[in-house]
């Protein structure tokens, strides 16, 4: 049985451990050297109780931990802040299992309950894993930038995917910190 909770501080070295053959294998990541668990409980920290950052266990006893994802924000600048950047890793041998959609459903959910008002995913070309799962949780295309990333020796597109969440309200509502609204599941 999968289950989704909030990521803690111990959940640190497992979502490094998931994320590390992305960047070293691959070009889904841009990053070239891979966060060890003190780097990532570092970026946990950092969403500051207001983006969330979540897990998928095996909801053994154990619980662990089978996927992560997690929201940032979209840009810094203080009129960006209605918006978040998604972004989500799934352990390699348990792909398409559907561990990740469940948990991303839970992240979308979760942020709509927030307030946020769009969700965009920035997503490596080509993948076509991942713009499936986006697409099955409510992103569209919104764009692509053409060889904008240079890895393993090669120029790399990343496409835009963008996921209404809430209406744009005029003014809009200043969205609740993920630790008080927790994973929302609808």
């Amino acid at each position: 049985m999968i289950a989704i909770r909030a990521a803690q501080p111990e959940d640190a070295a497992a979502i490094a451990a998931i994320y590390a053959p992305y960047v070293l294998g691959g070009t889904v990541s841009f990053e070239t050297d891979a966060p060890d668990a003190r780097q990532m409980r570092a970026r946990m920290l950092a969403s500051d109780g207001l983006y969330p950052w979540m897990v998928a266990t095996n909801g053994a006893a154990a619980g662990g931990v089978m996927a992560y994802a997690y929201a940032t924000a979209f840009r810094d600048r203080p009129a960006y802040r209605y918006v978040v950047e998604t972004s989500i890793y799934v352990a390699g041998p348990l792909q398409r299992q559907g561990a990740g959609r469940l948990l991303y459903e839970a992240l979308i959910d979760t942020l709509r309950a927030q307030g946020f008002t769009q969700a965009i995913a920035a997503i490596s070309l080509p993948n076509d894993g991942s713009i499936g799962l986006h697409e099955s949780v409510g992103f569209r295309r919104a764009g692509v930038y053409r060889e904008v990333g240079f890895k393993h020796g090669q120029w790399v597109d990343v496409g835009f995917w963008q996921c209404e969440l809430n209406d744009s309200a005029t003014p809009p509502i200043e969205p609740r910190p993920f630790t008080e609204v927790g994973v929302v599941r609808d």
